[in-house]
């Protein structure tokens, strides 16, 4: 193992510990994790999950779900908008969270290949020890002890907007190639550019849409985390 392997597994075990620590504060803790587009929310859910599992029972679990589907987005002018505020059922969010609290809710999926709500990966998840619940879509936090709508902690992954570029490009680019064997994808529509235009168009989409996004919506929510993670 590299030297930045081990920080890194250092790193996530010890925010596995620090969350473990919350969690023995009161039954059914729900962890909020969000950040950028392309920020790696879900693989640090995912590890920090593992690591957690020795000790509770965890569930992980996407935001993603609670976008309108696109049917919605596109009645109501909000394509372009996918992933601000406005495009996420912000109620029907806390109605899960607020659910959970009492014993069982159910969590829409979404699906990244067709880029939709798909109905058929909703989950129904029983109060675990812990949930992350990771994503965006979250709303500035209310000082604790806060709500049974909102998440118990926020944690927020940050990293350079030169960084989260590189990643958002590489994601584009992963997609659109896995489209070449699957029609039903989204990126398929993108077929047709050579890989100099598919760059070039996914570099536009994160400067029109994702970075302003992140600058006025998902950054500031940096300010009321419980816990910042910084990835480079």
């Amino acid at each position: 193992m590299t030297t930045r392997s081990k920080e890194h597994a250092l790193g996530i075990t010890a925010l596995g510990e620090r969350l473990s620590g919350v969690s023995g504060r009161h039954e059914g803790v729900v962890i909020g994790l969000t950040g950028s587009v392309a920020s790696g929310k879900t693989t640090l859910a995912n590890q920090v999950a593992a690591v957690l599992a020795e000790a509770h029972a965890v569930e992980t679990v996407s935001t993603d779900g609670f976008l309108y589907p696109n049917t919605i987005l596109e009645e109501r002018g909000l394509t372009l908008r996918k992933g601000f505020p406005e495009t996420y059922n912000a109620e029907a969010l806390g109605d899960a969270i607020a659910a959970l609290s009492t014993g069982t809710a159910d969590f829409p999926g979404y699906s990244h290949v067709t880029y939709d709500v798909d109905p058929g990966m909703t989950r129904t998840i029983a109060q675990p020890d812990i949930l992350i619940l990771e994503g965006l879509g979250f709303q500035p936090l209310s000082p604790p002890p806060r709500p049974a709508r909102e998440p118990d902690y926020l944690v927020y992954l940050d990293a350079s907007e030169d960084d989260l570029l590189t990643w958002y490009t590489e994601r584009f680019h992963r997609l659109w190639r896995a489209a070449e064997t699957d029609p039903s994808s989204f990126y398929a529509n993108f077929l047709h550019m050579t890989e100099p235009e598919l760059l070039e168009f996914a570099k536009s989409v994160w400067d029109r849409i994702n970075l302003p996004n992140l600058r006025d919506h998902i950054a500031p929510l940096k300010q009321t985390a419980d816990i910042v993670v910084l990835k480079d």
